[in-house]
């Protein structure tokens, strides 16, 4: 009598996000996007987060207890310091040595800090993928300690890693000159959004469509918001400033950011925003404006195009390479050029209206977060597909 072969379950771990279900930032956006699919298709993917406060409300709370799962992922918290600069490290060390036992066939490590400790399941044998969401070291916000790990974080990334990924052909060429190690180029996905109409911020904010110019990102320097509100400052317009995002590990910064903008009436800060409040908000932009000194792949810009934006962003490499000729783009770093762009986006509607038109198609077809799943599953290994 012939025996029932069963196929086999692959098991794949997710670690350096902070917490999913969240939108804290650009890395726990993909990790749920890339976790939800693959349990879809049929993997069993279990997600290492951080414990801790849950940006997204109280309601998120839920999810932080044992034996949780959110859409067919289930959620393993891993505890660590309240103090950010250890954090991620105490966090990826413990969670690296908690996989050794979960019976994995792939562990995808994400962000250079966690990928500091991904040498430990890589001396046992475990398949280690690795996606570098950006160069953070570079970031403003670290101080000398925190940059070294982020530093060793990326030499573990390239010299241990059995694959690595990343979001941008800049970072893409960086790996190779410094490392010589072939990265794969694998960006970040979209989905068309629905258009939502104003009810919820009209109430809140008292903003009507096309009212207002929109930031949307973390509040922290390498995104350059002080930039965007000195720039702003010098105009003469009716229009609101409205800063949406949530601080991470930037406290000074986000004082700084408090007192330039407790100057001006016209500027209104939501804090972190998310669900029907978000999707009004990227609805009825006049523009969105992105200046930020250096990127990965911003998750806010394809939002912002999905939705048909007009986008004004710094010319950085990695946003000229989202955007293309279908966003408006002003030197880096420079108010002068920023307030320059928008003064001319201000006077000139039908020109705002074309990139508006441009955007949304582009962006929906040009990425997807369909075709970023396939493209990482290919690089997973598995003998078969479930």
């Amino acid at each position: 009598m012939r025996k029932n072969k069963t196929k086999k379950v692959y098991r794949i771990a997710m670690i350096g996000q902070k917490r999913l279900p969240s939108r804290e930032g650009g890395v726990e956006v993909v990790v749920g996007q890339l976790s939800e699919r693959l349990v879809a298709m049929g993997y069993e993917v279990e997600a290492y987060n951080r414990s801790g406060y849950h940006v997204s409300g109280k309601e998120y709370d839920q999810y932080q207890g044992k034996g949780r799962y959110y859409k067919g992922i289930r959620l393993i918290v891993v505890p660590t310091f309240k103090n950010g600069k250890l954090n991620a490290i105490v966090y990826s060390t413990l969670a690296s040595l908690r996989a050794l036992f979960g019976r994995y066939d792939v562990i995808h490590y994400h962000a250079e800090g966690p990928c500091a400790t991904l040498f430990i399941p890589r001396l046992f044998g475990i398949r280690i993928i690795a996606t570098i969401h950006g160069l953070d070291w570079q970031r403003a916000k670290w101080g000398n300690f925190a940059s070294r790990v982020l530093k060793f974080g990326e030499k573990m990334a390239a010299r241990r890693a059995d694959e690595v990924i990343v979001l941008s052909r800049n970072v893409q060429a960086y790996f190779k000159e410094t490392y010589n190690r072939d990265c794969h180029y694998i960006p970040n996905g979209i989905s068309r959004p629905e258009y939502r109409e104003g009810l919820e911020i009209k109430d809140k904010y008292g903003l009507e469509k096309e009212s207002y110019i929109l930031f949307l990102a973390r509040l922290v320097p390498e995104k350059g918001l002080h930039y965007l509100l000195e720039a702003y400052a010098g105009l003469k317009t009716d229009k609101r400033l409205v800063i949406a995002g949530g601080s991470s590990h930037a406290f000074e910064y986000m004082e700084k950011v408090r007192e330039q903008a407790g100057r001006d009436e016209r500027v209104i800060m939501t804090g972190f925003v998310q669900g029907r409040v978000l999707e009004e908000l990227c609805s009825n932009a006049y523009c969105f404006v992105l200046p930020s000194d250096m990127e990965g792949m911003a998750i806010s810009l394809l939002e912002a195009m999905s939705y048909g934006n007009c986008c004004l962003v710094s010319d950085i490499a990695e946003n000229i390479e989202v955007t293309a000729d279908r966003a408006l783009t002003f030197r880096k770093s420079n108010v002068t050029d920023l307030r320059e762009k928008l003064a001319m986006l201000l006077e000139d509607e039908q020109l705002v209206h074309a990139y508006k038109e441009a955007a949304a198609d582009f962006i929906c077809e040009k990425y997807s977060w369909e075709k970023m799943t396939d493209q990482t599953l290919s690089l997973y290994g598995f003998k078969e597909q479930v």
